[in-house]
């Protein structure tokens, strides 16, 4: 088995450059795809929507897991690249979507989990990624 070297997660390209331009440097989102992340690994930015592909790196400084993804403004303020209502509106639609599925026990509440980047670089060209990058993210290997 390939060693997992980083993660690469779907960002719309209208939020992309708040990494690139306004000097975002912590990524948040409910935590999928990340039990094998460690700091030191690579999350590559996967630009969805539109010019979808691959369009910059950053490495992973620090790892945090939290149930309330508004903790994550206490932590790292400003650094955060959504704001506190997108947030909300996120974490509203995510239990609307939790009754969808039929339960008989109280649905699961996913943790989210913040990525603290360094070393944010942005490609000259897109990368078209060899296989389909889905909304819950991927495992980079090498």
């Amino acid at each position: 088995m390939s060693e997992i070297t980083g993660v690469t997660f779907p960002v719309p390209k209208h939020l992309m450059s708040r990494f690139f331009k306004d000097g975002k440097t912590v990524f948040i989102k409910p935590a999928t795809v990340f039990k094998e992340l460690r700091s030191g690994m690579i999350l590559v930015f996967y630009q969805s929507h539109e010019d979808t592909g691959y369009v910059g790196e950053a490495t992973i400084k620090r790892i945090v897991i939290d149930d309330d993804p508004l903790a994550f403004f206490e932590t790292f303020g400003d650094a955060v690249f959504l704001t506190k209502e997108e947030v909300k509106a996120y974490a509203e639609g995510q239990e609307r979507w939790q009754g969808v599925r039929v339960r008989k026990e109280a649905p699961r509440k996913r943790p989210w989990m913040a990525l603290e980047l360094e070393g944010i670089r942005k490609y000259d060209t897109v990368k078209k990624p060899e296989r389909f990058v889905p909304v819950g993210g991927r495992y980079l290997r090498e």
